[in-house]
């Protein structure tokens, strides 16, 4: 784990329409819906302005701690001007102090289990916004690699 300052960027991409939760599983289905919907509709080849190719996935607007709702969303970073495609959705991920975590292995469970270790640390979460970025790295799914970057104090 590693501290961070990120300076503020703007995403392009799909919000989840409502907000979901950890419990039950919920988020898995919810989250994983919007990621089918995400890469078979390609929404990647139609985001104008990318600065790259990554997938940011971002946790956002919690109503409390990871046990509370809060609210997700799938998309790639772009120029602070880019203009929104109708039928997609932007977000604003503001400055701010992060805790990167380096994820790997087999995908999507490294990931899950990161989180539930993120859960368990002694980070000082800020529950503003948490977000993966998914970048070559990620794209073996047998041995994969992935940063979260954690919102802090």
């Amino acid at each position: 784990m590693k501290k961070i300052e990120q300076a503020a960027f703007k995403l392009i991409g799909l919000k989840l329409n409502h907000k979901t939760t950890n419990e039950g599983g919920q988020s898995g289905i919810d989250c994983g819906n919007l990621w089918q919907k995400f890469e078979t509709e390609n929404f990647v080849a139609n985001i104008p302005d990318k600065l790259s190719e990554e997938i940011y996935a971002v946790y956002y607007e919690y109503e409390g701690d990871y046990t509370k709702p809060f609210s997700y969303f799938i998309g790639c970073k772009v120029k602070i001007d880019a203009e929104v495609p109708q039928g997609m959705d932007h977000l604003i991920i503001p400055s701010g102090n992060f805790t990167k975590v380096l994820s790997k292995g087999i995908m999507p469970d490294c990931v899950a289990n990161s989180w539930k270790d993120i859960w368990n640390s002694d980070i000082d979460r800020a529950y503003n916004y948490d977000f993966e970025v998914y970048d070559e790295r990620s794209k073996d799914w047998s041995n994969a690699a992935v940063e979260i970057f954690v919102s802090n104090h």
